[in-house]
């Protein structure tokens, strides 16, 4: 059986932020195009690949904690000067670097959601100002008012 190291799970890290962060362009797409269903099932390939990200990140949280070190992103640093692995620090700035990337893009698509949301907002309210100043349609279908009519009690 091999050995967990801060290493083990750098390429495949790696590859799944990358298909977050391609996910997450084409979830912007689909925002801009308004397009729901795209966006429910981009919502449900996001959250299994954030799951898988997050299990990888707590094995190599927990393999540094074994080597030594903190138990972090922290903690990859020092690991990384003293492993001397020629490989492992270009592949932890990549990771790094499309975290990054995925961290803006994200950014953006909550623009975009807060965008469609106001929108969405400002129609609803639109399509109700009568209600808001007390006035409802009944089952009959006429107006009805629902102010409520103050007595003035003197004595």
């Amino acid at each position: 059986m091999q050995s967990v190291t801060p290493f083990s799970s750098l390429h495949h890290e790696h590859e799944l932020m990358t298909s977050l962060l391609a996910l997450m362009k084409q979830e912007q797409l689909h925002l801009v195009a308004a397009d729901i269903d795209a966006i429910s099932d981009i919502t449900v390939r996001k959250t299994a690949l954030i799951g898988q990200l997050s299990q990888l990140a707590q094995q190599r949280h927990q393999a540094l904690a074994a080597a030594g070190f903190a138990a972090g992103e922290d903690g990859m640093d020092g690991w990384l000067a003293a492993a001397g692995n020629t490989e492992a620090a270009p592949l932890w700035t990549a990771l790094l670097g499309t975290t990054r990337q995925a961290k803006e893009q994200n950014r953006l698509n909550s623009l975009l959601v807060n965008k469609h949301l106001l929108h969405t907002q400002g129609a609803l309210v639109a399509m109700r100002p009568a209600a808001q100043s007390g006035n409802f349609y009944g089952p009959s279908g006429q107006t009805t008012t629902n102010t409520t009519h103050r007595r003035v009690v003197i004595g």
